[in-house]
């Protein structure tokens, strides 16, 4: 049986393998030969034997408690580090530490939708890599259609709360969809071969310079996801909402050391032309700092209000005003919704937990959430309201449904 197999590696691996200190030294000199600052790695290598030579790992022999400890130790240092340790069974079959997110047919585009008020929204969970002579790429192809199904909006918000990082050439090409080409913003990465851009290779061919652009960030946001949130705030170019990102931003890769350890080392750091510094520790602080869990709310709502600051009386600002005010009844107090129940035509209202609740025939049902006008909205489709008409003495005899675009139609009350 495997399970069986995978035990007796296990065991044998434990039985024959090299003191905590051997592994620690090897770690130690995986950093002096590869860390991007020479004089920075031997440093933190000699941290790192100093402490394995105080007995700091000695009582470890668990290799997964090992490399856990050994990457704690190292991490404050350089938020890439990160020790692990592979069993022999896994070697055997020949499976290597990760070294980017696994291929996925998303291609690290978790959605794309276009929220009420004409907002685009793009989830990123990590960035697909591509070579740029590939034009036909699936990466390249699929976000450059993400791209497409967002070029009408009046917004577009990129979220990155849960993306961990990826491909530098993803940040460079998203990047020049929203700058000009060609702009002097892109991050330089300095090792010991010589220093290279971040500028893409091939550009955007058509660069969405004016659109508001909205970065959403947490602290699992990281590396070449918060190389992206970086570069567009130092330009000037995005706002970033949310959490403080993770504050890791020196790029490279794994490195085996024997026995199933590896450690990932940084091989080059980056620089900012317009800040002259990077995110390393820090992070990237955002300009609209909300929890993360309320940072695509809060997203929203700025974009909003800054389309409505424009003023108009179109059918778009009254979406706009619609969608707004729906983001802003979040928090509105419950009403007292039980004089409202009741048939109107084929529209039956009901009070369900507590909420009020339409239905029309065979059609899902729809919760209705109140407004400060006394009014409601649906709750999936802020852009469709519901009020009731009211006699002199206050009670309900019809329902209105309108729409943002001036449909509207009424039902009356047929029974309570």
């Amino acid at each position: 049986m495997r399970w069986l197999g995978i035990l007796l590696c296990l065991l044998s691996a434990t039985a024959h393998a090299r003191p905590p200190r051997a592994t620690a030294d090897a770690v130690a000199q995986a950093i002096e030969d590869r860390y991007f600052d020479p004089a920075r790695g031997s440093a933190i290598a000699g941290e790192l034997r100093t402490a394995a030579a105080r007995g700091e790992f000695d009582a470890l022999h668990a290799p997964l408690d090992l490399a856990a400890a050994l990457g704690a130790r190292l991490r404050p240092l350089d938020g890439h580090f990160n020790v692990r340790w592979s069993s022999p069974a896994d070697l055997a079959e020949g499976v290597p530490p990760p070294r980017r997110p696994p291929p996925a047919h998303d291609h690290g585009i978790r959605g794309v939708r276009i929220l009420p008020g004409n907002i685009g929204y793009i989830d990123l969970a990590f960035f697909a890599h591509f070579e740029f002579a590939d034009k036909a790429a699936p990466p390249r192809v699929a976000i450059d259609a993400a791209l497409a199904l967002l070029q009408w909006t009046d917004a577009v918000i990129i979220d990155l709360r849960g993306n961990g990082g990826g491909s530098p050439a993803m940040v460079g090409y998203l990047t020049s969809a929203f700058t000009q080409k060609g702009a002097d913003i892109y991050n330089r990465f300095s090792s010991r071969e010589g220093s290279t851009s971040e500028a893409p290779l091939d550009w955007h061919p058509s660069p969405r310079l004016d659109v508001p652009l909205y970065v959403l960030t947490s602290g699992r946001t990281g590396s070449a996801a918060e190389a992206l949130a970086y570069t567009l705030q130092s330009a000037g170019r995005a706002l970033v909402v949310g959490e403080r990102s993770g504050g890791a931003a020196n790029p490279g890769g794994p490195v085996e050391v024997g026995e199933g350890f590896s450690v990932f080392v940084s091989t080059g750091s980056p620089v900012n032309p317009l800040t002259g510094r990077n995110w390393e520790g820090v992070g990237v602080q955002p300009g609209l700092g909300v929890p993360a869990h309320d940072a695509l709310h809060a997203a929203q709502v700025h974009a909003l209000q800054r389309r409505l600051a424009d003023g108009g009386a179109g059918p778009a600002d009254t979406g706009a005003r619609w969608a707004l005010e729906g983001l802003q009844a979040r928090d509105q107090p419950a009403a007292e919704v039980s004089a409202l129940a009741g048939t109107y035509g084929d529209v039956r209202i009901a009070v369900e937990d507590g909420a009020l609740v339409m239905r029309q025939g065979r059609r899902p049902p729809q919760v209705l959430r109140a407004l400060a006008s006394g009014d409601f909205f649906v709750e999936d489709d802020p852009l469709r309201r519901v009020a009731f008409a009211r006699d002199p003495a206050g009670v309900p005899v019809a329902l209105d449904v309108h729409t943002a675009d001036g449909n509207r139609n009424r039902f009356r009350r047929s029974a309570p």
